[in-house]
């Protein structure tokens, strides 16, 4: 069984170096076509169900590649959602990071310490892999190829398990959009 994992594509405050977080925003006309890029990579590929969060930007970037995969399952699951940005949500990154040089880093890409008002990396992680041990066990009893279309804070934890990084390699991914993770889940329940 295969498992597709992507993030979604270019939106309107990626953009402008916006902290998204759990705000909607839309593709961009550019974040279209990189979606519709990736969903001609997938269009070959059997899909199953796809599950994705409940944010406008993963639905639009889903959209693209069901035109290709029109009878497959969609689920839409919380626990994939973007960190929380809390108060930091709608600021420009550029400025809070000259305003705060100290703090930028540290509430952008720290694992343990959460942006203020919102989540912390932990705690991201935590809720994507009470996720990924639930569909690793459905993926198995159903025998399902799955595509996962998610943010760039909820793919790292997914990428950590299956590329079985540490914490800090996690946190150091970077160009994370536009692309597509495979990892082939054995039918036995050991190594992925």
């Amino acid at each position: 069984m295969n498992l597709y994992v992507l993030t979604h594509c270019e939106s309107c405050y990626n953009r402008r170096g916006i902290f998204t977080g759990r705000v909607d925003s839309k593709l961009t006309a550019n974040g279209h076509k990189h979606a519709q890029r990736l969903a001609e990579k997938l269009k070959n590929k059997k899909i199953d169900i796809a599950f994705t969060s409940p944010l406008l930007r993963t639905r639009q970037t889903l959209k693209h590649i069901l035109k290709y995969h029109p009878n497959t399952k969609v689920v839409i699951d919380d626990r994939l959602i973007e960190r929380d940005y809390g108060r930091l949500s709608r600021k420009s990154k550029e400025k809070y990071k000259r305003e705060h040089p100290d703090l930028f880093p540290i509430h952008h890409r720290s694992y343990t310490v959460a942006a203020p008002g919102g989540e912390s990396m932990q705690q991201v992680e935590k809720r994507v892999m009470s996720f990924i041990k639930e569909l690793l066990t459905s993926m198995r009893k159903e025998s399902a190829n799955v595509l996962i279309v998610c943010h760039g804070n909820s793919i790292r934890p997914i990428r950590r398990f299956f590329e079985k990084l540490s914490s800090r390699e996690m946190m150091e991914l970077e160009n994370l959009r536009h692309r597509v993770f495979m990892y082939h889940i054995s039918e036995g329940g050991g190594d992925v």
